[in-house]
């Protein structure tokens, strides 16, 4: 039984990371490109950005709690894996590493989602209603730029997630 929890473990595990980060390498390398391209208007490629944000966003948001809880699972039942504050354990500054990059990715996801993409929501209805709208306009502009920032940060630190995940792997 407990190799059975062990494996559908590793697979929700593993599934949660390539929707996650997978989902950010397609929409940054692929999806907003492509839209930037195809649509040759800003403000569409921004409505089709939006709308596939909408999507992709409860995805990730259902993938976070995925990953802790099964990496707990996994970490419990585990072969070869003992107490995580063992730090003459050779895996355990890797683990350490991870772990802490992880809860970055989390936090700078919540950021955007919770505090940042509503102030640029907030900020952009303003634009046609005030008389300080070019202001608005570059304000607005810098921290979309910004979030931009932040997602390409993430797939860095995802990126990097799965090469320790590879090193930890192979110990």
């Amino acid at each position: 039984m407990t190799a059975i929890v062990l494996s559908v473990s590793r697979f929700l595990h593993l599934a949660a990371t390539v929707i996650w980060v997978g989902g950010i390498w397609m929409i940054l390398l692929v999806i907003l490109p492509g839209a930037k391209t195809a649509l040759e208007s800003a403000p569409m490629a921004g409505k089709l950005m939006k709308e596939i944000t909408r999507r992709f966003t409860p995805m990730v948001n259902i993938s976070i709690p995925v990953l802790i809880i099964t990496g707990l699972i996994i970490g419990h039942l585990g072969k070869n894996i003992t107490n995580p504050l063992d730090l003459y354990n050779h895996w355990t500054p890797v683990m350490l590493v991870k772990h802490l990059l992880v809860a970055l990715m989390v936090v700078i996801h919540f950021y955007r989602g919770w505090l940042l993409t509503p102030k640029i929501g907030r900020l952009s209805s303003r634009l046609n209603e005030s008389p300080e709208a070019s202001s608005l306009s570059i304000q607005v502009a810098g921290l979309q730029k910004f979030s931009l920032n932040l997602v390409k940060t993430n797939l860095a630190l995802g990126l990097m997630v799965i090469f320790l995940s590879g090193i930890r792997a192979a110990m």
